[in-house]
């Protein structure tokens, strides 16, 4: 579809102005359509980080807002969240939101469109928003609902298992229960131990008496073509082998799933909780034992067939650094990130590499097209090195291979990656030396949702480190001769947690040094940036209620009139993002017709009372319509206008949800949307919905 800029538009939907209805006096107040954010700080200018976004007020009421020197960063950072809320996607009643990796659906992915590579990524990074309701379904999808279903044992979808949940390697129970050591809602995660454990048993198939160790192939690691792979028969879907992937996952759930049995403490909890630190320790043992190279200082891939010996393969993979991410390896093999700054190991301008550069797989095909990770710089593999180097800096003992900066340039790197013509971007995969994109297939890698960075931002730069318990731990690793830094009002444990770091006092105006709040309440200060403990008692976290939008790929949608790039059915698909490609909207761009309308059938009456529509404006030929009308199917098949209305905003604005709200509710089963610009101009939406209590 064309940009529609400078573009004459002479049909129009109407010959006037629709008016709207007149508004009931009284009506009873809609419930909140964003989470309260309660009560914080106000030390950053949060209109201007949100320039230009679309729907300002959903990032108002879920983001930690940040404010840092390196611009690069910054901007990366806001640049995430939008492309984090362009992955929301409402599937329908039954399993609600998921978070998708591709703006657009593929052929391998589970019922819904969930892939579940990048899941534990998507929890990681979510995990800072304060509307609880879309991890908590995206959660549940994968443990109890479409996610977790059967599908098929076959080549294209992984022949090794048998449900969608493990297609992929997936760290599911770690996830949890770092999500929860955010939100502080323990309960939810607790409640979720049937499901967590027979999640991490389902691997067994591919556990190994004889090492004590799992297997996987790399294609199911989500790494297609590898050094690994490269030296078996097939490079595409062979070389199956131990390596540091799914032990390393399989280790941290363990221990994850040890904790949340020791919080529940019910009879039996406390000895189930010890058989499953005893599994992880075993696996720990075992990976030392079999898959550290004591000569090479490194973790790496070992082949599981025609591989008597259990020989080692020779290259460094970037896999090598996941054992930290989980906190599963000794602080005796830290020598292994000595590799991370090697200019012959894996350090690269846009790295770092997925493979070593003395490798003599490094880049092997890499060039000839998707997806060789033999080199090329891949968000996945780099949001884990950063996440494992944050544990080593600041859990684990000191050691002379790489530091606080190797963290920040690494970081910086990672933001300056994700750039295309200039502007924020992110897609597959990387060059490691050059400024560009190797996979990047329009209409396909598009803001690739596969990677974390704003968890990266939190956790590691700004150092905002999740506990269990009643406390959080502050322990930057910001450059020393950063002057400030902040984040502000970050949703913890029912609170919201704000840290500032302001060397002089001038530039926030509140004191020098570093200052946390607690729900707007100072309760620390010091001069410099020493780690430290910050209690924050348990708060009720602000959940708001569970609804849903009985039109998201249930409806059946139809229109007067289409522009032949898009289609009615966009417009309930559960998605609302404003991209041309893929687009995911309707528009009646270049119609014939004097009026248009957008129309919905039910096939059966439903109760209406919150109709919800993101209009499309591309700022060229569709615009922003000034006005619009709503109108409902009555019995005999007539249209009304859909009556006792109370609009928000009352007029469209661009870049808003306009928000319908009705009681008592209209019971109706089909709804039609009109709307209309002064100057005749077409209209778009991208989004509609009729959502209620659930």
């Amino acid at each position: 579809m064309p940009a529609f800029r400078h573009v004459c538009v002479v049909a129009a939907l109407f010959t006037g102005l629709i008016a709207a209805p007149p508004v009931t006096a009284g009506a009873a107040p809609a419930p909140p359509m964003y989470p309260q954010v309660g009560p914080g700080t106000h030390l950053l200018d949060h209109s201007a980080k949100l320039a230009g976004f679309v729907e300002p007020d959903w990032y108002e009421a879920n983001i930690p807002f940040v404010d840092l020197p390196d611009k690069a960063i910054e901007d990366t950072y806001y640049y995430r969240w939008r492309t984090y809320k362009e992955a929301l996607k409402y599937t329908g009643a039954r399993d609600g939101w998921i978070v998708s990796e591709f703006l657009g659906p593929v052929g391998y992915s589970a019922p819904g469109g969930g892939i579940d590579a990048a899941a534990g990524h998507h929890i990681y990074e979510g995990r800072w928003l304060r509307d609880s309701r879309y991890l908590d379904d995206y959660i549940d999808y994968w443990l109890r609902g479409s996610g977790s279903k059967d599908k098929p044992a076959t080549e294209e979808l992984n022949p090794n298992t048998t449900d969608w949940a493990h297609e992929y390697s997936f760290w599911a129970a770690d996830a949890v229960l770092a999500r929860a050591s955010v939100d502080g809602r323990r309960d939810f995660a607790v409640d979720r131990l049937p499901e967590l454990r027979r999640q991490w048993a389902a691997w067994s198939p591919q556990f190994d008496d004889q090492l004590g160790l799992y297997w996987q192939v790399p294609v199911w690691d989500a790494m297609e073509y590898t050094a690994s792979s490269y030296q078996s028969p097939d490079p595409y879907h062979g070389g199956a082998g131990f390596r540091p992937t799914l032990n390393a996952y399989q280790y941290g759930d363990a221990m994850a799933i040890a904790s949340l049995l020791r919080l529940r403490g019910a009879s039996g909890d406390r000895l189930l909780a010890d058989r499953y630190e005893h599994d992880a320790r075993s696996l720990q043992a075992n990976q030392e034992r079999y898959l550290w190279d004591s000569g090479g200082q490194f973790y790496k891939h070992v082949m599981r067939d025609d591989n008597p010996t259990r020989a080692k393969i020779g290259d460094r993979e970037e896999i090598g650094f996941i054992p930290w991410y989980f906190h599963m390896a000794p602080p005796g093999d830290a020598a292994a990130w000595a590799q991370l700054r090697d200019p012959a190991g894996f350090a690269a301008p846009f790295g770092p590499a997925t493979v070593e550069r003395r490798s003599p797989w490094y880049l092997h095909g890499a060039l000839q097209g998707c997806c060789h990770w033999s080199g090329p710089s891949w968000p996945y593999a780099t949001s884990q090195t950063l996440t494992a180097l944050a544990n080593l800096l600041i859990d684990y003992p000191p050691q002379p291979y790489v530091g606080e900066e190797d963290f920040y340039d690494l970081l910086h790197g990672y933001a300056l990656t994700q750039r295309k013509n200039g502007r924020p971007y992110v897609a597959e995969a990387h060059h490691p030396d050059e400024d560009r994109w190797l996979y990047d297939s329009p209409g396909h890698s598009e803001d690739y949702n596969h990677s974390s960075f704003n968890d990266l931002v939190l956790s590691g730069l700004l150092g905002i480190r999740p506990q269990q318990g009643d406390d959080v731990r502050i322990s930057p690793l910001a450059p020393s001769t950063w002057d400030h830094f902040a984040a502000e009002n970050v949703p913890y444990h029912g609170h919201n947690l704000t840290i500032a770091w302001d060397r002089g006092g001038q530039v926030y105006g509140h004191g020098a040094g570093l200052s946390v709040w607690v729900d707007g309440a100072l309760v620390r200060r010091q001069p410099d940036l020493s780690p430290v403990d910050i209690p924050v008692p348990d708060g009720m976290p602000r959940k708001p209620a569970r609804v849903v939008n009985d039109l998201a790929n249930s409806a059946v949608a139809s229109a007067s009139y289409t522009w032949p790039g898009d289609k009615p059915s966009n417009a309930v698909d559960g998605q609302d993002f404003f991209l041309d490609v893929p687009s995911t909207r309707w528009t009646n761009y270049g119609s014939p017709n004097a009026r248009d309308w957008l129309e919905v059938d039910l096939g059966a009456a439903i109760s209406v009372s919150d109709v919800r529509i993101s209009f499309y404006d591309d700022g060229g030929g569709v615009r922003t319509p000034d006005s619009y009308e709503v109108r409902y199917r009555k019995a005999d098949g007539s249209w009304a206008s859909l009556p006792r209305q109370v609009r928000t905003p009352q007029a469209p604005i661009r870049g808003r949800v306009n928000r319908i709200t009705v009681q008592p509710p209209v019971h109706t089963d089909g709804l039609r949307i009109l709307a209309s610009r002064v100057d005749g101009g077409a209209v778009g939406i991208t989004e509609l919905g009729s959502w209620r209590a659930g």
